[in-house]
């Protein structure tokens, strides 16, 4: 097992587990640096050594990165390689950012010898905690081979998609993927409500048939179906930024994503009907809204 000293920036949501697995499964020391007090204060109980970023910087064979996207990556990473981060060190960003923005940051951190690997993560806080995450990465066959290891203090299932900016390929597929779903499923839910059909016997019904999915056991049993959309959760605000990304990397590759840009208006239309902040399936509130609209206007019997 590697001793390398990791350092871990960004303990959010996702980023506070992911760190805390870090640091009970590896032999190593393990530094932390995020901008949250309370954030660091929350793994006060595991031998993780809080400092800055510069300090990090100096120390770290290793620095994971869990921040909220591309600009914050780009930041954080002109920041490390000023502060002295040394020739040979790897950076694993497990953010979602741009493609370009991964390949970019790659380039400039190759002209100070450092090596780079963009592994943004999928599934649940839950998934996090328990150290079950899918990691897609992007990365030299060498540098891959050198940082699964730590991956795996992290998550059950690793793909590595090819030369850096094919794990960013990989996430945004897999979330605007998600995306749609959760808004498909948020129509039929109310759909099926409507004509009269328990909510909970539909979706155990969907759930033994070819409508199964991931969103459908998680997000619709879960959130949508009890109606539970918590702050401090993924909201529709992180869902456009991803979305946006997919936009990016659609014009630049000529593909029109014409079912994309509806789901896109769904979440848009979330924010405005006060759902920010909140957890993203909570879009089915969109769907509610617009099935009383119709009642209100159909003409009186």
């Amino acid at each position: 097992m590697s001793t390398e000293t990791i350092g871990f920036i960004g303990l959010g949501v996702m980023g506070g587990p992911m760190c805390r697995n870090v640091a009970t499964k590896h032999e190593g020391r393990v530094l932390a640096s995020d901008l949250s007090a309370e954030a660091l204060a929350a793994l006060s109980d595991t031998k993780v050594e809080a400092m800055s970023l510069e300090e990090l910087a100096r120390q770290a064979d290793v620095v994971c990165l869990s921040l909220p996207g591309g600009a914050q990556v780009e930041a954080v990473t002109a920041r490390l390689a000023e502060a002295g981060l040394r020739k040979g060190a790897v950076v694993i960003d497990l953010s979602t950012t741009p493609v370009a923005t991964a390949r970019k940051v790659g380039g400039k951190l190759a002209e100070h010898g450092i090596e780079f690997a963009d592994a943004p993560v999928a599934r649940t806080r839950e998934a996090a905690q328990r150290g079950e995450l899918s990691i897609m990465v992007g990365a030299s066959p060498e540098n891959f081979a050198r940082i699964e290891p730590i991956l795996r203090y992290m998550a059950t299932d690793i793909t590595h998609g090819g030369k850096i900016g094919s794990g960013q390929v990989l996430k945004l597929v897999n979330n605007m993927l998600v995306f749609e779903n959760v808004v498909t499923i948020a129509e039929m839910l109310v759909l099926g409500e409507s004509a009269g059909v328990d909510p909970k016997v539909l979706l155990e019904a969907v759930a033994k048939g070819s409508g199964d999915s991931f969103a459908l056991r998680n997000h619709a049993m879960k959130a949508m179906l009890p109606r539970n959309f918590p702050e401090r959760s993924f909201p529709p605000e992180y869902v456009l930024k991803d979305i946006s990304y997919v936009f990016e990397l659609a014009e630049q590759e000529g593909v029109p994503l014409r079912a994309a840009a509806v789901v896109r208006q769904y979440y848009e239309e979330a924010i405005k009907q006060g759902l920010g902040g909140k957890y993203f399936p909570g879009v089915i509130r969109v769907v509610e809204a617009g099935r009383a609209r119709e009642r209100e206007n159909e003409p009186a019997q």
